[in-house]
């Protein structure tokens, strides 16, 4: 049966990986779980850009590289076009892979050094059999749509800037015409005009040819100008989604106020009036993560509700203050509060902050 119209291109239901954490050198044994993603679920309509953002160790790329089964996933499914490809084997992975594919972030690690930029474009045609003939013809229009001159075919890596070599890695991602791109924190590396550059490409592209992206960013400037929809990770946990407009405009989830009132300002008169809101702590460890809301311990909005009396409080450190004992006992349910905006939290509450 064929997936109806409006059914997403990429689902993800309850996702979970952990890495496990050994000690010993001849007989080794478990003495912790790294939970890097932990029961996460998300979806992407076909032609769509869904942008994860969070803080650096959140465990974005992470769940990244299990959509694509590069790490595979200790539970929950993955569906793509309406099939379960969570079990799938070596042999039908191979032919998905023609359909989703990944721009990494690190442009100079990314690219084989040995290689040509026409041998690296062209290897994902070559592993999939498609003819030499074609690949001739092929990539040189390839690389000119992505900004290159075809001639550059015949260098090698070391020969281009940053952000020439991150339009080579998107050329080699378009190679197989793919219908889904995660892009891996694609501009992290690269100057502020270049990020915008290789952003405006990524949307001519998506318009062009009908992509859908999964955009994994930490930089909430870079994730508002590319996404249709946004959702808010930390510790492993999706806090917050919604349509970016809602998001940025009415955020719900305390961390993603504070992550908003962070954006840069240009304008003086406009950074003076926003409140600026400051987590206190470190982010926990994903190897022993808060019980509760894995928040709480750096929550603002907590502890001025345990300041505001009527519920039952305890002390969670000198730094961190009083919280409600609700948000150290019991995880909050990602539950719909608007319409398409979900949040996870016990004392939702919107706050203006951009």
């Amino acid at each position: 049966m064929s997936p109806a119209v409006d059914a997403p291109l990429l689902e993800v239901r309850n996702l979970v990986k952990h890495f496990p954490v050994t000690k010993g050198i001849l007989f080794q044994r478990q003495i912790g779980t790294v939970r890097a993603v932990d029961d996460i679920s998300l979806s992407i309509q076909k032609g769509k850009t869904l942008g994860l953002v969070g803080e650096s160790g959140c465990g974005k790329s992470t769940a990244a590289r299990t959509i694509l089964r590069l790490i595979e996933p200790t539970s929950g499914s993955i569906h793509f076009d309406g099939d379960d490809i969570t079990n799938y084997g070596r042999k039908n992975m191979q032919t998905l892979r023609r359909e989703m594919q990944i721009v990494f972030q690190d442009p100079f690690a990314s690219l084989n050094p040995r290689m040509t930029v026409q041998s690296i474009v062209s290897e994902p045609l070559a592993i999939h059999g498609i003819s030499k003939n074609e690949d001739r013809n092929y990539v040189p229009g390839l690389l000119e749509r992505v900004g290159l001159n075809p001639e550059h075919g015949d260098r090698y890596p070391h020969e281009f800037s940053g952000g020439q070599r991150q339009r080579i890695g998107v050329a080699r991602a378009l190679a197989l015409k793919p219908r889904l791109i995660i892009c891996d924190e694609p501009v992290s590396a690269l100057d502020v005009s270049v990020q915008a550059q290789i952003i405006n490409l990524l949307m001519s592209l998506q318009n062009e040819f009908g992509l859908t992206y999964l955009f994994v960013a930490h930089d909430l400037s870079v994730i508002r100008h590319i996404s249709d929809q946004v959702a808010v990770m930390y510790i492993g946990k999706i806090v917050e989604t919604a349509e970016q407009e809602d998001l940025y405009t009415k955020p719900l989830h305390p961390y993603t106020q504070a992550l908003l009132s962070a954006i840069p300002i240009p304008d003086p008169d406009r950074k003076r009036e926003r409140e600026r809101i400051i987590l206190r702590g470190d982010v926990p460890s994903p190897l022993n993560p808060p019980s509760g809301c894995r928040f709480h311990t750096r929550c603002f909005r907590a502890r001025e509700v345990a300041e505001g009396g009527g519920v039952e409080i305890v002390a969670v450190g000198r730094l961190q203050g009083q919280v409600p004992k609700i948000c150290t006992t019991e995880e909050p349910r990602l539950q719909e509060h608007d319409p398409s905006h979900f949040a996870a939290c016990h004392f939702v509450t919107t706050r203006k902050v951009v």
